[in-house]
Formats: C-alpha cells, structure tokens, sequence
C-alpha cells in the first residue's frame, strides 16, 4: 500500500463501516503509552504530521529527549474527526503503583487535559478511580513506544509480558509495539523481544523533529502503517457484537482487582518484615 491509499485509509475512516454499524461507539482513541525519553511525545508529532500537507513541521507535543519526561499532563489531540491520539504520562521504573496508573490512563480513568499524579496509596487510588465520569464511546487501541536505542533489561522482560497481556484484558487487542530510533539500535533484535513475549505486531520508525522535517518516503510509511494497523484492529473487533458500557464495567474490575492485589501483597511484605523484627521478651 502507497502513502495515498494510507492516507485515504485514514482520513476516510468511519466507524459505521462495518456490518454491525459503530455499536455506540463515537470516537477511536490511540493510546501511546511508554518509558519516559522513549519518543512517545515525539510520535504523536510525527503521525499529525504524515497526515499533514507540505513540510511546515509543528511540535504538538512537547518533546525532548530526557529521563524523566515532560508530559505530566494526558493530551489529546485529533487526527481525523472521528480518531484521535493520546499523549499519556510516561513512566520511569514501571513498579506496581505506577503501572497501575497506566492502567488508569488506558482504561479512560484518568481524564484528558489534566494533570496525572502518581499515587502509591490504594485508598487514594480507588477514591480518584471511583470519581471519574464515565466515558463508553471511545473505542481504545493501546500503542506501546519503545526505544531502538535501549536494550530490554533481563529483568522487566516478565513485567512488560504481563504490562501486554493486561492491556489486552483492558482493551481486547495486544498493543502495538513502535520501536523509534529505528536507524540508532537493533531494532530488529529488539522486535524479536517482543515478539516473544507475545506482541502480534511490531513497528520500528524514525521520528520527525524540529531538526528533521523533509518527508521521506520510508519514514513517511512506517507511520502511516502504525495509524493503518490500529484501525485494522478496530474494523476487525467491530466485526463482533460489541457492548461499550459492559467493557467499560469490565475494565475497571481488570483495574480494581489489580490494585487491590498491589495492595495485598505489599501488605503481606509489611508483616514479613515486622515478623522479622519482632523481638519477644525474655520469657515472654
């Protein structure tokens, strides 16, 4: 498929194509999740990009290359009508209650345009998930961004496996992987990572920045693929019978149970270490 057809792909995608029709859904939202520095904020600016006529490049999303990010707050931002791309809070250490968090934003708990605090308290967490409006319209597809540059460490291998599947329990499609940087790491022994740990489809890019902005064929079309692929997905679960409030309810028991089950085991730790502790009295 040539850059055109994506292209058209794209701006002519609506959700009543199907047989079943849009199922009351109004709105496909592109989750980008990822480590903080990994390039997410910079993929959004390049698919608004690619859609876009001529070379004037614009940075919606802030981006720089840093460890601790600079997207605190879940952005927005359209690329047709009906599809729209979010810029959600990176992470730096993915431990339990910061992966959770990211559960919140991929499940549509966390609101768009504000602030996202990251909580290490079950209660707090709960009471912020419990106030949130409900929203049953957008039809979620996650889209993980990973660094070329950055080897897999030995150690989150098992905790990105089990960030996929759930994800996938969350949304009903197994994230796409973007690996950027395509040209600066082994982007190939990388794919092969994540494909092992269950990832159906991989996607290594090169961003467009403030310092390269002439278009080039190659680039153009990786991007464009990522927007076409996660449609796919979409036309693909429309196909089924399909109930957003009911999947909205069973996201957030995915959610709550998994933060209910952070809890646990931290309390669980807790008393490991008082029962270590614990030194009785002579004789007590």
């Amino acid at each position: 498929m040539d850059i055109i057809q994506f292209k058209e792909n794209i701006r002519n995608f609506s959700l009543d194509d199907g047989d079943l029709g849009s199922q009351g859904y109004t709105r496909v939202l592109l989750q980008v999740f990822g480590y903080t520095g990994h390039g997410s904020s910079s993929f959004i600016n390049s698919c608004m990009y690619v859609l876009e006529e001529g070379e004037n490049f614009k940075e919606h999303a802030e981006a720089r290359e840093t460890y601790y990010g600079l997207t605190m707050v879940r952005n927005a931002y359209p690329l047709t009508d009906v599809i729209t791309i979010v810029d959600n809070r990176g992470c730096s250490k993915m431990d339990d209650f910061e992966k959770a968090e990211v559960y919140a934003q991929l499940g549509n708990f966390t609101p768009i345009g504000k602030k996202v605090e990251w909580r290490d308290n079950y209660k707090t967490m709960m009471g912020a998930l419990e106030d949130t409006e409900p929203n049953f319209s957008d039809f979620i597809v996650p889209i993980f961004v990973y660094s070329a540059r950055q080897q897999i460490p030995a150690g989150e291998k098992q905790n990105m496996k089990t960030f996929m599947e759930n994800c996938r329990k969350m949304t009903g499609i197994v994230p796409i992987i973007v690996l950027t940087f395509k040209m600066k790491g082994d982007y190939l022994g990388i794919e092969k990572q994540f494909r092992l740990m269950g990832a159906e489809t991989v996607i290594a890019i090169e961003n467009y920045t403030m310092e390269s902005t002439i278009k080039i064929l190659g680039r153009t079309t990786d991007i464009l693929m990522v927007i076409d692929t996660a449609l796919r997905n979409v036309r693909f679960r429309l196909e089924q019978p399909r109930d957003p409030r009911r999947e909205r309810i069973e996201r957030k028991k995915v959610l709550f149970n998994y933060i209910h089950q952070i809890e646990l085991h931290r309390e669980n730790e807790k008393h490991k270490i008082e029962k270590r502790t614990y030194t009785p009295f002579p004789g007590g």
